[in-house]
């Protein structure tokens, strides 16, 4: 068993780099599909079998809140991502050992501190956000139902991330898909056959997230692999917690940093009126299908290069880079196309207002086009995770993407106040922040200097 596993992880620093590539990336990218699938699910039903209020309730400023925390802390413990994908492609189980248990135990103290947090200050982060008063009381309720479920949810994406980072992107796939058909079932039973709404909807989410939590905990007790995972051992290691935060701490800021933007976005679009709000939370459904497509290959990037980072292979990594900036490019237009033309037949999933519908397809029809601006940013900051190479990036967010952002909406949009303004601001900060990226990562990245020196553990 040890040597099986062993022989499949040294693929990725020894096989064929753009074969490896995507046989690492399509199981993500299926595994991400089935998780936009999972958090889809309580939109259309509830969209269509309650009406938009409820959709606006379960996926508008619910949905932006719970992704920016949920989102850091996933870029948080990105970092134990990074390090165990380091030490076993350096073959030292004893670090991969020390990374594991600590990055498990580092979500269970942390879920159960955003789980108080979150549930005592739901209504006051909802109306920060400008939820409209007509959506308040359906949101605070989802929202609170959320929280209590999130250390279930932290568990599994640690979980998902140690297994990704040794190389089994599969797994992770087969306990999404099962947690998603899971959470659809629930849906049908507790919002159309029982008629429990909204409430309906959040337990059937956080039941799921329970059900892929214990399946991937169960993988990870029953390995053979280095990445073991054994209760007994489960402690904050405060040298490896170090090591994690430090990696993971500006992974994590800067998904805040991007969840913070879109919140201030979602506020704009609130004032809009619900008719906007629900457009915006179906399209983003939509608009799912270009970010699970590029998160995927930026996952893929990571992995790629930690392993052969800690391999001491420069060439490989190098090249594994232009291979999947290639290959996300090419995806990226494909998709763009794919959207622009037929996600129209997307809205009719979630809403059967027309008003809705209307306003959905302007928004698709704007947006689409542009996704190719976006590569380089996630490719890069993907590929420089890799090597521990965090805080440039994030500070490199922090302006082409936070506070240029920000500044559109808090400037522009009171000015002219419509929705191609709000948008353009995604155009605007991708390309400024891809520019920012690529002169960082040519001339000045530890990336391109790594083959100069020795690497060090």
């Amino acid at each position: 068993m040890k040597k099986e596993v062993a022989v499949r992880g040294n693929q990725i620093t020894e096989g064929v780099i753009w074969q490896q590539i995507l046989l690492f990336f399509f199981p993500i990218l299926f595994g991400t599909f089935f998780q936009q699938l999972y958090n889809a699910a309580d939109a259309m039903i509830v969209g269509r079998f309650v009406g938009k209020e409820a959709l606006s309730a379960v996926g508008g400023s619910t949905g932006m809140l719970t992704n920016m925390i949920v989102g850091f802390f996933v870029g948080l413990s990105s970092g134990a991502g990074v390090i165990i994908s380091q030490y076993y492609g350096a073959k030292r189980p004893e670090m991969v050992g020390y990374a594991v248990h600590t990055s498990i135990a580092f979500s269970v103290v942390a879920g159960a501190v955003i789980m108080v947090v979150g549930i005592l200050l739901a209504p006051w982060m909802l109306s920060a956000m400008d939820t409209p008063e007509d959506v308040m009381d359906l949101s605070v309720l989802y929202l609170r139902v959320y929280f209590v479920g999130i250390i279930a949810n932290l568990i599994y994406n640690t979980g998902a991330a140690i297994l990704r980072a040794v190389g089994d992107s599969r797994r992770p796939l087969y306990f999404l898909m099962i947690s998603c058909l899971t959470n659809i079932v629930l849906d049908v039973l507790f919002v159309v056959v029982f008629r429990l709404g909204v409430l309906g909807a959040a337990l059937a989410t956080i039941l799921s997230q329970l059900m892929s939590a214990v399946l991937v905990t169960v993988c990870l007790m029953r390995t053979a692999d280095m990445h073991r995972l054994e209760w007994k051992q489960v402690r904050l290691d405060q040298r490896m917690l170090g090591r994690i935060i430090r990696i993971g701490f500006p992974a994590g800021l800067q998904s805040v940093m991007y969840g913070f933007s879109n919140v201030i976005i979602q506020s704009g679009i609130n004032s809009l009126g619900t008719d906007t709000v629900a457009a915006w939370t179906a399209y983003s459904k939509i608009d799912s299908l270009f970010w699970m497509m590029i998160n995927s290959f930026g996952i893929a990037a990571t992995t790629f290069v930690g392993q052969n980072y800690g391999a001491g292979k420069p060439d490989r990594v190098r090249k594994g880079v232009r291979s999947c900036m290639v290959m996300t490019v090419v995806a990226s237009v494909f998709m763009s196309w794919l959207i622009y033309n037929w996600g129209i037949y997307g809205y009719e999933l979630f809403t059967t207002d027309s008003e809705v519908i209307r306003i959905g397809i302007e928004m698709m029809r704007y947006l689409a086009p542009v996704y190719v601006t976006y590569v380089a940013i996630e490719i890069l900051s993907g590929a420089l995770r890799g090597v521990g190479d965090c805080w440039v990036p994030m500070l490199l967010c922090l302006l082409g993407v936070c506070v240029i952002r920000v500044a559109w909406v808090l400037i522009a949009v009171p000015i002219r106040r419509d929705i191609y303004t709000i948008m353009f601001s995604y155009p605007l900060t991708w390309v400024v922040t891809t520019i920012l990226f690529t002169v960082y990562y040519l001339f000045f990245s530890k990336l391109r200097r790594f083959g100069k020196k020795k690497i060090i553990f």
